[in-house]
């Protein structure tokens, strides 16, 4: 059962997050390396952004926290069906948010999307190109103006008690005094750099 909702985007450091919160206790996160390495939860995925009614509570049964796409895209609806668990929103400077997207998933969707045919591609094409970014992924102005709309949806919707929101560079402290776990005695992760991000992202090539 979800505890945690992370409803910060990819590239908001969600793996470093992932890792964290399994530290923490917070064992498995959902991330969408959980969906390239169990690709039978695409279509349950791809079924709930065409708008069908889905088992969340089946498809998180083995998850206890969840970032990333395409669980950022759902915050709402996860949020009903888990009242209890806290939202997390992480974020970073968007023009440094929106280099990092350069470099890693932009390049790689267009590639995937015009070289492979899984339902795992589909469903990222529906979640991230289609409805996330409205099928506009070349404007980076747009690009940007779509992070900024989902971060203040988030803090708008959210009540502040249940809302963290939340930078890598701030480490253990914020993140443990919101969830009420003790700060563990090593660094905050720091990982999926641009080279980890290219080797993830050729499983799926």
């Amino acid at each position: 059962m979800l505890k945690v909702i992370g409803a910060g985007v990819s590239r908001t450091g969600t793996f470093s997050f992932k890792l964290a919160m399994e530290k923490l206790g917070f064992s498995k996160c959902h991330h969408m390396m959980e969906v390239i390495e169990n690709p039978e939860q695409a279509p349950s995925l791809f079924a709930a952004a065409r708008g069908e009614r889905i088992d969340w509570r089946e498809l998180y049964q083995d998850y206890q926290a969840c970032c990333d796409f395409p669980s950022c895209h759902f915050w709402r609806e996860l949020m009903a069906v888990f009242p209890r668990a806290r939202v997390i929103l992480t974020v970073r400077d968007p023009e440094s948010w929106y280099k990092s997207m350069s470099e890693t998933i932009l390049p790689t969707m267009k590639h995937t999307l015009s070289t492979v045919d899984s339902p795992l591609v589909k469903m990222g094409e529906e979640i991230i190109l289609k409805q996330f970014f409205a099928g506009n992924l070349a404007d980076k102005d747009h690009v940007i103006a779509t992070y900024n709309k989902h971060n203040q949806s988030v803090r708008d919707t959210v009540p502040a008690d249940r809302l963290l929101e939340f930078d890598a560079r701030q480490g253990w402290d914020p993140l443990c005094k919101f969830l009420g776990v003790s700060v563990p005695n090593e660094p905050y992760p720091k990982t999926n750099s641009l080279e980890e991000f290219m080797e993830k992202a050729a499983r799926v090539s």
